[in-house]
């Protein structure tokens, strides 16, 4: 079974910055679209950012101009750049991955990883 193994969550004030990182645990022939969730407390997952694999973003209205996407296909990783964070931005981060393919040639679906706390303090 394929991971997604999340890291660089933690507490922060407002104003400052994290990064958070997604890898693949297992020997990886190709991940086809990645992307950032989130769900705060009392509230729905919702989607944060994504990146396919050439490169191509979208963003939720909320995080435009403030966080940044991008992917690494050699390292299978995907990166969040989180910039000027607010207390609204406090919530578990999940990575996303629409298709896995491992070099055994077996392909998994929409996998998620265990998910990453940020914290925004005001």
């Amino acid at each position: 079974q394929v991971q997604l193994v999340e890291s660089g969550g933690g507490l922060v004030q407002a104003g400052g910055s994290l990064r958070l990182s997604c890898a693949a645990s297992e020997r990886i022939f190709s991940i086809n679209a990645m992307g950032w969730y989130r769900q705060a407390p009392g509230k729905q997952r919702e989607l944060v950012a994504t990146v396919s694999r050439g490169g191509s973003t979208n963003y939720a209205d909320s995080v435009k101009g403030r966080f940044t996407i991008f992917r690494d296909n050699a390292k299978n990783t995907v990166y969040l750049q989180m910039n000027s964070l607010k207390p609204e931005d406090t919530a578990v981060y999940y990575c996303n991955a629409d298709s896995v393919t491992l070099s055994t040639g077996y392909t998994y679906l929409k996998v998620w990883g265990q998910g990453t706390l940020v914290t925004v303090s005001s």
